[in-house]
Protein backbone atom coordinates (compact mmCIF):
# COMPACT_ATOMS: atom_id res chain seq x y z
CA UNK A 1 0.00 0.00 0.00
CA UNK A 2 1.30 3.40 -0.90
CA UNK A 3 -0.63 6.37 0.40
CA UNK A 4 -1.68 9.01 -2.12
CA UNK A 5 -0.39 11.67 0.25
CA UNK A 6 3.30 10.77 0.42
CA UNK A 7 5.30 13.86 1.28
CA UNK A 8 2.30 15.95 2.27
CA UNK A 9 2.20 17.52 5.71
CA UNK A 10 -0.99 18.98 7.17
CA UNK A 11 -0.15 22.53 8.28
CA UNK A 12 -2.96 22.63 10.86
CA UNK A 13 -1.39 20.00 13.14
CA UNK A 14 1.67 21.28 14.95
CA UNK A 15 2.88 17.67 15.35
CA UNK A 16 2.51 16.59 11.72
CA UNK A 17 5.78 15.67 10.08
CA UNK A 18 7.83 16.36 13.20
CA UNK A 19 9.41 14.03 15.70
CA UNK A 20 7.77 14.48 19.09
CA UNK A 21 10.45 13.93 21.76
CA UNK A 22 7.87 13.28 24.47
CA UNK A 23 4.17 12.59 24.64
CA UNK A 24 2.17 15.78 24.98
CA UNK A 25 -1.18 14.69 26.43
CA UNK A 26 -2.90 12.00 24.36
CA UNK A 27 -0.60 9.13 25.22
CA UNK A 28 -1.55 5.67 26.39
CA UNK A 29 -3.14 2.54 25.02
CA UNK A 30 -6.82 2.66 24.17
CA UNK A 31 -9.22 0.24 25.87
CA UNK A 32 -9.25 -3.02 23.91
CA UNK A 33 -5.66 -2.81 22.64
CA UNK A 34 -4.06 -6.26 22.56
CA UNK A 35 -0.60 -6.48 24.16
CA UNK A 36 1.84 -9.32 23.65
CA UNK A 37 2.64 -10.82 27.06
CA UNK A 38 4.58 -13.86 28.19
CA UNK A 39 1.17 -15.57 28.50
CA UNK A 40 0.08 -14.61 24.96
CA UNK A 41 -1.99 -11.68 23.72
CA UNK A 42 -4.01 -9.88 26.38
CA UNK A 43 -6.32 -6.85 26.30
CA UNK A 44 -4.65 -3.92 28.02
CA UNK A 45 -7.54 -3.59 30.49
CA UNK A 46 -6.72 -7.07 31.90
CA UNK A 47 -3.05 -6.28 32.44
CA UNK A 48 -1.84 -6.19 36.07
CA UNK A 49 1.25 -5.02 37.90
CA UNK A 50 3.75 -7.88 37.77
CA UNK A 51 2.66 -9.18 34.36
CA UNK A 52 5.51 -9.78 31.94
CA UNK A 53 5.43 -8.08 28.55
CA UNK A 54 7.39 -9.13 25.50
CA UNK A 55 9.40 -6.13 24.31
CA UNK A 56 11.40 -5.41 21.19
CA UNK A 57 14.42 -4.04 23.02
CA UNK A 58 14.94 -6.33 26.05
CA UNK A 59 12.83 -9.41 25.39
CA UNK A 60 10.79 -9.39 28.60
CA UNK A 61 9.90 -6.60 31.01
CA UNK A 62 7.73 -6.59 34.11
CA UNK A 63 4.87 -4.10 34.49
CA UNK A 64 5.60 -1.90 37.51
CA UNK A 65 2.70 0.55 37.31
CA UNK A 66 -0.45 1.12 35.25
CA UNK A 67 -2.17 4.47 35.15
CA UNK A 68 -5.76 4.47 33.90
CA UNK A 69 -7.72 7.59 32.95
CA UNK A 70 -10.81 8.44 30.95
CA UNK A 71 -10.56 11.59 28.90
CA UNK A 72 -11.06 13.25 25.53
CA UNK A 73 -8.22 12.33 23.15
CA UNK A 74 -7.36 12.64 19.49
CA UNK A 75 -7.98 9.16 18.07
CA UNK A 76 -5.99 7.87 15.12
CA UNK A 77 -7.12 4.83 13.09
CA UNK A 78 -4.54 2.57 11.43
CA UNK A 79 -5.85 0.28 8.69
CA UNK A 80 -4.53 -3.28 8.74
CA UNK A 81 -1.18 -3.37 6.95
CA UNK A 82 -0.82 0.42 6.77
CA UNK A 83 2.74 0.30 8.16
CA UNK A 84 3.75 -2.84 6.28
CA UNK A 85 2.68 -6.47 6.04
CA UNK A 86 0.74 -7.34 9.25
CA UNK A 87 1.60 -3.96 10.80
CA UNK A 88 -0.92 -3.64 12.30
CA UNK A 89 -2.42 -7.12 12.09
CA UNK A 90 -5.95 -5.69 12.04
CA UNK A 91 -7.47 -2.23 12.12
CA UNK A 92 -6.25 -0.47 15.26
CA UNK A 93 -6.89 2.80 17.11
CA UNK A 94 -4.25 4.79 18.95
CA UNK A 95 -4.21 7.95 21.01
CA UNK A 96 -2.84 10.84 18.96
CA UNK A 97 0.41 11.28 20.89
CA UNK A 98 1.12 7.58 21.40
CA UNK A 99 4.68 7.03 20.19
CA UNK A 100 4.99 4.48 17.36
CA UNK A 101 8.25 2.90 16.23
CA UNK A 102 8.50 3.13 12.45
CA UNK A 103 11.11 1.08 10.58
CA UNK A 104 10.36 1.62 6.93
CA UNK A 105 10.56 4.23 4.18
CA UNK A 106 8.81 6.74 6.47
CA UNK A 107 11.73 6.76 8.92
CA UNK A 108 14.19 7.28 6.09
CA UNK A 109 12.07 9.92 4.34
CA UNK A 110 11.08 11.92 7.41
CA UNK A 111 14.09 11.51 9.70
CA UNK A 112 16.92 10.10 7.57
CA UNK A 113 17.11 7.17 9.96
CA UNK A 114 16.48 3.42 9.83
CA UNK A 115 13.91 3.79 12.64
CA UNK A 116 12.23 6.54 14.60
CA UNK A 117 9.71 7.04 17.37
CA UNK A 118 6.94 9.32 16.16
CA UNK A 119 3.55 10.41 17.49
CA UNK A 120 0.68 8.51 15.85
CA UNK A 121 -0.98 11.67 14.58
CA UNK A 122 2.17 12.67 12.70
CA UNK A 123 1.63 9.59 10.51
CA UNK A 124 -1.88 10.55 9.35
CA UNK A 125 -2.11 10.29 5.56
CA UNK A 126 -5.89 10.61 5.22
CA UNK A 127 -6.22 7.26 3.46
CA UNK A 128 -4.74 4.37 5.47
CA UNK A 129 -4.01 6.27 8.67
CA UNK A 130 -6.83 8.64 9.55
CA UNK A 131 -7.74 11.10 12.28
CA UNK A 132 -11.11 10.15 13.80
CA UNK A 133 -11.45 13.34 15.81
CA UNK A 134 -11.56 13.81 19.54
CA UNK A 135 -13.27 10.98 21.42
CA UNK A 136 -13.77 10.13 25.05
CA UNK A 137 -11.88 6.95 25.81
CA UNK A 138 -10.09 5.11 28.59
CA UNK A 139 -6.31 5.26 28.26
CA UNK A 140 -3.86 2.90 29.97
CA UNK A 141 -0.31 4.10 30.50
CA UNK A 142 2.12 1.24 31.10
CA UNK A 143 5.28 1.81 33.15
CA UNK A 144 8.03 -0.80 33.36
CA UNK A 145 11.59 -0.79 34.71
CA UNK A 146 12.48 1.73 32.01
CA UNK A 147 11.52 2.72 28.50
CA UNK A 148 10.56 -0.16 26.22
CA UNK A 149 8.97 -0.89 22.88
CA UNK A 150 5.86 -3.06 23.30
CA UNK A 151 4.06 -5.17 20.72
CA UNK A 152 0.45 -4.02 20.56
CA UNK A 153 -2.01 -5.02 17.80
CA UNK A 154 0.96 -5.76 15.53
CA UNK A 155 2.45 -2.29 16.07
CA UNK A 156 5.55 -1.39 18.05
CA UNK A 157 4.67 1.25 20.65
CA UNK A 158 6.65 2.91 23.42
CA UNK A 159 5.77 2.58 27.06
CA UNK A 160 4.60 5.74 28.83
CA UNK A 161 8.16 6.37 30.02
CA UNK A 162 9.60 5.52 26.58
CA UNK A 163 10.15 9.06 25.39
CA UNK A 164 12.54 9.82 28.24
CA UNK A 165 15.29 7.71 26.71
CA UNK A 166 14.57 8.09 23.00
CA UNK A 167 18.13 7.42 21.97
CA UNK A 168 18.31 4.08 23.76
CA UNK A 169 15.04 2.93 22.25
CA UNK A 170 15.91 4.01 18.71
CA UNK A 171 19.13 2.03 18.82
CA UNK A 172 17.39 -1.15 19.97
CA UNK A 173 17.88 -4.12 17.68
Amino acid sequence: MEPKTVGRVDGRDRHAGHFTPYAVMDTGLIHGSMLLTLDGEMPVEFLSVGDKLITRDTGISKVEHIQRSTRQVHTIAFAAGSLGDTRPEHDAHLAGDQMVLIRDWRARALFNSERALVAARALVDGEFITHLGIRETTLYQIFCDGPHILYCDGLELSTADGAKARGAVLHAA
